[in-house]
């Protein structure tokens, strides 16, 4: 039987990224942090994904869409005295839980929020293995930038874009592409080819970390955005990135400095 958190006990909740899909790419503190849990509150593919690690411990799943309501379920349960972990794919900091469950947080009365211990486990996201799959796209200045706009007005994107564009960075680009969203992959290549080569190299990453994983390389021209979904990251170079054989990179400019 679990007792209620109190100040001087405080509940123990972690909230923790765990990484594109494959075990091995789960960090040590984020498989120490879910170990040391009782209760995992998440997405059901991303209980799933953690295997046995969820095994013998209580399940708390809500859907794609219901992040509002994984956040609470998770306060709650740490309130309770139970050692809670909030699991999100990539790193929870990156478009995913860790901003909800602090926007949930700061909704709380200062009693409770006392009585928390939060950590946060730090993950894996998908566009670092994207990179390291492909080579060193994000070797120098770069961004990220979601397309989705079912939380952010398109007119917001748009002007990030226009920016990332303006300023030569290498571009990471979440929430490419649903069957409902259609349009804004095609618009945001547009942004960029404005301001860079037609050469310049995209790699387009599926899958990640899971079996039927899929790295590819393209340019900005060429590339298709309807082979592009939201199971995929795209890395888009800037005007220095470079593709040799199989792989893309972007130098720091140390050439430059030996001359």
């Amino acid at each position: 039987m679990t007792e209620t958190a109190t100040a001087d006990n405080p509940g123990k909740l972690w909230i923790v990224g765990m990484g594109p899909g494959d075990q091995g790419l789960i960090t040590p503190e984020a498989r120490q942090a879910v170990e040391a849990s009782t209760d995992l509150v998440g997405y059901r593919l991303y209980l799933d994904l953690l295997g046995p690690l969820a095994q013998a411990r209580r399940r708390h799943e809500a859907a794609l869409g219901e992040e509002i309501r994984r956040a609470d379920m998770a306060l709650d349960l740490a309130l309770e005295g139970r050692n809670t972990a909030l699991v999100s794919s990539g790193d929870a900091g990156i478009y995913a839980m860790a901003s909800v469950l602090f926007e949930r947080l700061a909704e709380r009365p200062p009693e409770e929020r006392q009585r928390l211990d939060i950590n946060i486990a730090a993950g894996v996201s998908a566009m670092q293995v994207a990179a390291a799959h492909a080579g060193a796209p994000l070797g120098h200045d770069f961004c990220t930038v979601s397309l989705s706009d079912l939380l952010t007005p398109w007119e917001v994107i748009e002007k990030r874009l226009h920016a990332a564009a303006k300023g030569d960075f290498v571009v990471a680009l979440y929430n490419p592409r649903s069957e409902r969203r259609d349009w804004q992959l095609n618009h945001a290549r547009e942004i960029l080819q404005a301001h860079r080569p037609a050469d310049t190299p995209v790699v387009i990453a599926r899958h990640l970390g899971r079996d039927d994983e899929n790295v590819e390389t393209n340019t900005l021209e060429a590339f298709e955005p309807a082979h592009v979904d939201m199971l995929a990251v795209v890395l888009v170079g800037n005007s220095q990135t470079r593709a040799i054989d199989d792989w893309v990179f972007t130098p720091r400019g140390y050439a430059n400095k030996e001359s």
